[in-house]
């Protein structure tokens, strides 16, 4: 299992390297990258299966460790798939803004009966700006669903945690007053991630609210 873990470990390290590179590698060659990027997540959760599977075998006094171990990779690697989720949502709504400009730079614009002229360098400068607005504006939104899913994600690793602590201190036979330190302590955790949940709602409604 030792070397499957590190194994593991070093493939989610390359992609988070691989994915500093995104925002700089040119349009042609970007899809190439995500595909590759794409592929590797994909060969990481296979390992994490068969993780798993391996820390359920382990001896009893060491599978709550191991079962903690392969829980954090897949945290890791469920953020870096979501980075490459909003990565992905973000190029398409670009590619989608540049191609509505370039339809409208190519479109033929003619007089009416009263030969009034269509201010083309406003019109331009118009599109322009509300281009900038709606790129800002899924930018924003990109960020709080990242934020949102970290948020849940962060809310099923403390879970599993603070079950299998219970499990482990069970174990150990840790006093009573530990046990309700640990339980208020995940509590007040689980409160913190909703406030955080109800804030960002907010904000990004405000945000919209006021773009829009």
């Amino acid at each position: 299992m030792e070397a499957l873990y590190h194994q593991t470990n070093k493939k989610i390290q390359e992609v988070q390297s691989y994915m500093g590179n995104l925002e700089r590698t040119d349009r042609q060659s970007v899809h190439l990258l995500e595909n590759e990027l794409q592929a590797r997540t994909d060969q990481i959760f296979n390992h994490l299966e068969r993780l798993e599977i391996l820390a359920s075998k382990e001896p009893p006094n060491r599978r709550q460790n191991a079962k903690l171990r392969v829980d954090q990779l897949k945290y890791d690697v469920q953020h870096l798939r979501t980075a490459l989720q909003n990565f992905q949502q973000r190029r398409h709504a670009r590619e989608a803004q540049d191609r509505d400009r370039e339809e409208l730079m190519s479109r033929t614009f003619t007089t009416n009966d009263a030969d009034t002229s269509i201010p083309i360098d406003e019109t331009l400068q118009l599109n322009s700006n509300l281009q900038n607005a709606h790129r800002g504006m899924d930018d924003l939104l990109g960020s709080g669903s990242s934020m949102l899913n970290n948020i849940r994600d962060q809310r099923s690793t403390l879970k599993g945690t603070h079950k299998k602590m219970l499990d482990v201190a069970n174990m150990l036979g840790l006093s009573n007053t530990v046990m309700r330190l640990i339980e208020r302590r995940a509590t007040q955790d689980k409160l913190i991630m909703v406030g955080g949940m109800l804030l960002t709602c907010v904000f990004m409604f405000l945000v919209i609210r006021y773009l829009g």
